[in-house]
Parts: C-alpha cells; sequence; structure tokens
C-alpha cells in the first residue's frame, strides 16, 4: 500500500487498520536511511488519532474517504506541542505551538493522522534542500545528489514510503523542484487556494500551499479535503505548449531528451503539443535578471535582522540574504508589471497546458556545494530558474517523473496553468500521468474536450 489511495480502500474495507498504518510510518522515519527526513515524530499524538480513526471505522462514522491515512507536514506548519523551527538552529529554543494551523486542523479533523514534521531549507529560502543543523534528507534516487528544496523532507518522506501525502510550501519551487529531483509528484496549489495561509512565511507575495504524493490520485483526494468549498469542473482541451528560447536552449541534453519522450507519447495519446515562443515567459524572466526577485527582497525584509544578530544562520542563508540588501528598494518594478504579466501568460496559454522540464540539469552532488560557496550559489539559483518565474506569473503546477526511457536521474516533467485554474490542472496532470507512466494506466479515458 505505497499510495494513499490504496491505504484508503484497504482501511474502508477493513484489510488494515490506522493503527497498523501509523506505526509502519513510525518505524519507517526511525530507519536509518531516514536520517535527518522529519525533524519531529508526533508519536503520541499519531497513535491517538489512529485509535480514533479506527473506533470511528468501526461505527461506520469516518469523517472522510483519507480518514486513518499518515500524513506529514513541512516544518513550517505549527502543530500543537511542538516547535515550529523553521529548519533553523535559531529557533530549536522557541516555544511549542499552542495550537495547531488552520490546515493541519482541517486535516485532522477530516480523519488524516499526523505522524510528524519534516525537514528542510533553513527557513525555507534555498532550493537545494542542505540543512546543517537537522542534518541533509539523502536523496533516494541517489543519495550523493541533492534532494532539492526547501521542502526537501517531505520529499523524501513520501518518496521512501514514509507517507504516501506531505505537505510543504512553494514559494519558487520549493515543492516542485523536490518532487522532481525525489522522482515523486508534487503540486503547488494556486496561492490562497486552501485559505489564508497561516505557516510560518518566506515570500507573503509569493508563497503557496504544496502537497507530495506518488500518484496525481492521491493529490486530488487530498485537495478535497483541503478546499473549503468544492469548485466546479470545465471541460479541458488536450492542448499543450513547450516553450523555446532560453527554456530550450538552457536545458541539458538528457533532460531535453526526457521531454521529446513525454511529447511523443502524449501525441501518440491524441493530445495537441505545440513547441512555441511565449513572450510573457521571456519577460518575466528579463525583469528578474536585471531588478531582482520579490522573493529576494520579501526575505530579506521579513529576516534582515538577523544580519546583526548573534541567533545562529547558516552561511548560505547569509549570503542569499545579504545578495538581496538593495532589492527591496529597487524592486518596485516587478512588483508593478506582476498583474498585467500574469495576464499576457494566460492569454500567450490560450488554455493550452504549459509542459517544461521541472529543472534543466541534472541535481549536482551535495557535498561539493558545501564545499565551494560560489557553486553552491550558481546551483540554487539554476534550480529554481524555472519555477522561480512560474511562482512570479501566479501558476499553479504539478511536476511528474519523467518516463524512465534512460538510465540516470531525471528532473521531472512539469505542468503548468494560470492561477486558480488547479481542477483543469490536476484533471490534465491525471491524463498525462495515465500516459507516461504504465503503472499507472488503468483509464485511458482523456478528460473531456469542450
Amino acid at each position: 500500500m505505497t499510495t494513499a489511495t490504496a491505504m484508503a480502500q484497504a482501511l474502508a474495507s477493513g484489510e488494515a487498520t490506522s493503527a497498523q498504518l501509523v506505526t509502519a510510518a513510525i518505524d519507517r522515519a526511525r530507519q536509518p536511511d531516514s536520517a535527518a527526513v522529519m525533524i519531529t515524530v508526533t508519536t503520541e499524538r499519531a497513535r491517538y488519532q489512529a485509535q480514533a480513526s479506527d473506533l470511528r471505522a468501526s461505527r461506520g462514522a469516518r469523517r472522510s474517504r483519507l480518514d486513518g491515512v499518515p500524513i506529514a507536514w513541512k516544518d513550517v506548519f505549527d502543530v500543537q506541542g511542538t516547535v515550529t523551527t523553521c529548519g533553523s538552529a535559531s529557533h530549536l529554543h522557541d516555544e511549542p505551538a499552542v495550537v495547531d494551523s488552520h490546515l493541519v486542523r482541517r486535516v485532522h479533523n477530516s480523519g488524516l493522522v499526523t505522524i510528524g514534521k519534516t525537514n528542510l531549507s533553513e527557513f525555507a529560502f534555498s532550493g537545494l534542500g542542505i540543512n546543517l543543523c537537522f542534518g541533509t534528507p539523502a536523496n533516494p534516487l541517489d543519495p550523493e545528489l541533492v534532494t532539492g528544496g526547501s521542502s526537501s523532507g517531505s520529499a523524501v518522506a513520501v518518496a521512501r514510503g514514509i507517507v504516501a501525502l506531505a505537505v510543504g510550501t512553494d514559494t519558487s519551487g520549493s515543492v516542485r523542484v523536490p518532487a522532481a529531483l525525489c522522482g515523486i509528484v508534487g503540486y503547488r496549489a494556486s496561492p490562497g487556494r486552501y485559505g489564508p495561509h497561516d505557516f510560518a512565511p518566506l515570500s507573503a507575495t509569493l508563497d503557496s500551499v504544496g502537497v507530495f504524493a506518488t500518484t496525481v490520485e492521491d493529490l486530488a483526494a487530498l485537495d478535497r479535503v483541503l478546499l473549503p468549498t468544492r469548485p466546479r469542473r470545465r471541460p479541458l482541451p488536450l492542448r499543450f505548449v513547450v516553450p523555446t528560447g532560453e527554456w530550450s536552449q538552457d536545458t541539458a541534453a538528457e533532460i531535453a531528451d526526457d521531454i521529446d519522450v513525454a511529447v511523443a507519447e502524449l501525441r501518440a495519446a491524441g493530445a495537441d503539443v505545440q513547441f512555441r515562443h511565449l513572450p510573457s515567459l521571456s519577460t518575466a524572466q528579463s525583469l528578474m535578471d536585471d531588478i531582482g526577485t520579490i522573493v529576494g527582497a520579501e526575505a530579506y525584509r521579513l529576516h534582515r535582522h538577523r544580519l546583526d544578530s548573534t541567533m545562529p544562520i547558516e552561511p548560505a542563508t547569509r549570503r542569499r540574504l545579504e545578495s538581496n540588501t538593495h532589492t527591496a528598494d529597487s524592486i518596485g518594478p516587478v512588483y508593478a508589471a506582476m498583474s498585467a504579466l500574469r495576464a499576457e501568460f494566460a492569454a500567450d496559454l490560450d488554455d493550452a497546458t504549459l509542459l517544461c522540464p521541472t529543472v534543466r540539469r541534472i541535481p549536482p552532488p551535495a557535498a561539493d556545494l558545501q564545499s565551494d560557496a560560489d557553486w553552491y550559489d550558481r546551483a540554487n539559483a539554476a534550480v529554481l530558474r524555472t519555477t522561480m518565474v512560474l511562482s512570479y506569473l501566479g501558476s499553479c503546477g504539478i511536476t511528474l517523473p519523467a518516463p524512465a526511457a534512460r538510465p540516470g536521474p531525471r528532473t521531472g516533467i512539469l505542468l503548468s496553468r494560470p492561477s486558480d485554474d488547479d481542477m483543469a490542472l490536476l484533471d490534465c496532470a491525471a491524463w498525462v500521468q495515465r500516459v507516461t507512466n504504465p503503472t499507472i494506466r488503468k483509464s485511458p479515458t482523456p478528460p473531456p474536450r469542450p
């Protein structure tokens, strides 16, 4: 039972109990190869919640389809009785949270079982996933390579089978990137999709909630739990756009080959796939290259006090904050252009789904980065270059594992749509995963056409 959907079916049929699933999850979280994945394991809470779920099941009163399924949370969400560390030594001695974040509470009220809180890049301010205080989770595909970040622990918790579902946050790519580098599915929801954010922020303008799973079906199941209201579905055209220009020219050959394989499979299944230039992408990238990023400016405003403080922060965090000292003053034009560029992005797509590599390069070795500060900083910028622009353009996005047409690590296929078009994105991604992944090919039926 490696998926949340399979677990839910086993719980509904009586083939498994939540207590059994939770015990297995906690045992896996404590295995040596899971070191640095979890910052906190909430054993007592998890066992109590599992017992309550099993009691509801015995009475025929399950709260949701996912009642009894284990879940983990990035350690920027408050979980009652635990310290919210944000992946930083500077928060180790903070007071424990008095109440759950509202999403944690909503999930609890739907019966899911919180088993703990996952590791991350310090303050969620890096795309590499390296953490000097709590350790760096090992990439399950190749332990020498970075996992991607910032939601590294959440990605590895799902990839290693500790949990089938984990929640993270995505500002510049912090869900999409680690999901891609760890070979699983990662979803960046449109900002505000699940209500006001009450997790520890990095950039209030661009922060969003994200979910990790191994199938889009699992993402959709948790999305239904997290949504305050049920949105309407709409017919979806099977049209995709692969961006040209820098977005193809700057991509490593083996990753470009992954995209070519995926495009061939989608076309064979009946999809219309075009390669063309999208002016909104180029304009947005040039703007950020010339002026800076909203994330950099807002992270500096939020954390600049740490530069003159005795509170410990990692050297890489300090370098990123210092590099954005002047961005907060110059960033105005990037804010000013955002709304128009988001509208232009939607017009450029013309109701097609953007398809591109999640990351344009094979991930680098973690040990090498830690011995070379310049390489570390260049690698961090490179791993986020695609997803950061799409965050600025307001897109929701889902990364899927690339078709296994070659040996070695891959970086995922990213599907993106304009903000608030999440239902269409989830439907599209489910269809693409069935086409490109033989183990998911249970239903060849495409989503409805208009």
